[in-house]
């Protein structure tokens, strides 16, 4: 089950006057592999009593996840043929993208395992 399903469950157990310690045993029975842990129907029986009874999850704040685009994948790969010298922290600051990001575009999509190695003297 998913975990909106899950939800929906804890939601009930809440509205059917169960307490968290009733309803983890009850959701265990029903779902022994999957079931949603005891501080997950905590966090959800304190969003219940506050009024929230959306089972939906929240806007969360931040920069999308989906920054590993082929475009930025093209922009990277072309400034790091431009200048070989640049750092991951020159990229992200260029981009306004993570440092994660930017690093796992250079390793996974561009096979690139540096981008400047120092010449021996």
């Amino acid at each position: 089950m998913d975990k909106k399903g899950f939800r929906v469950l804890i939601k009930y157990c809440f509205l059917n006057g169960n307490n968290t310690v009733e309803a983890k045993p009850w959701l265990e029975a029903e779902f022994p592999d999957t079931a949603p842990g005891k501080s997950t129907i905590k966090d959800w029986y304190a969003k219940f009593k506050r009024g929230e009874m959306s089972t939906e999850d929240g806007e969360r704040s931040g920069l999308p996840k989906v920054v590993v685009t082929d475009e930025n994948i093209k922009k990277i790969h072309k400034m790091i043929l431009n200048d070989r010298k640049l750092k991951l922290n020159e990229i992200t600051d260029i981009l306004k993208i993570s440092t994660k990001r930017v690093d796992r575009i250079v390793h996974e999509y561009l096979g690139m395992r540096k981008l400047y190695a120092k010449k021996k003297q």
